[in-house]
């Protein structure tokens, strides 16, 4: 006859520390995984504005800005109707934990004004856009002519 035999207290905890040493190693794993998506989603967003900056120039024949400050990044025409409101189109909020940086490479003076413009005709500055935050950074440049961007860095944490 055999016996059947039980966990002994010494076999449950070295299962018990096996178990927590593979979930120690998973979580900064998972953690990288979220921070990615995340920093990704930033992207994403930005991209967004950029493309709806000019498709509205195109289609409305009309200047576009996209303007940052201290809480938000905004679109926006470059010059309002006497007829519409003084809002804004669309805005992206800007956490305490994000850096945004505009660069226009091309503007006459290095004190330039953060608004990028995008003019009647969909012909935007060229413009490299910095981002970090807790998550990682991305830096990117976009096209003067199709105001799409191409990615120079992307390094998430």
């Amino acid at each position: 006859m055999q016996r059947q035999r039980g966990f002994t207290l010494i076999e449950t905890i070295i299962a018990i520390f096996i178990l927590l040493l593979l979930l120690s190693l998973a979580v900064p794993s998972l953690n990288g995984v979220l921070a990615d998506k995340r920093l990704h989603r930033s992207l994403d967003r930005f991209n967004e504005l950029v493309r709806q900056a000019h498709e509205r120039s195109v289609a409305e024949h009309r200047a576009y800005l996209i303007v940052w400050n201290d809480a938000f990044i905004i679109l926006q025409p470059a010059a309002f109707l006497k007829t519409e409101e003084h809002q804004p189109i669309d805005t992206m909020p800007v956490t305490r934990h994000e850096k945004w940086r505009l660069e226009l490479p091309a503007a006459l003076s290095k004190k330039a004004p953060a608004e990028w413009i995008f003019w009647e005709s969909g012909v935007c500055e060229p413009a490299r856009i910095r981002f970090a935050s807790d998550d990682g950074s991305w830096t990117t440049e976009y096209s003067p002519l199709s105001g799409l961007g191409e990615i120079i860095t992307y390094a998430p944490r």
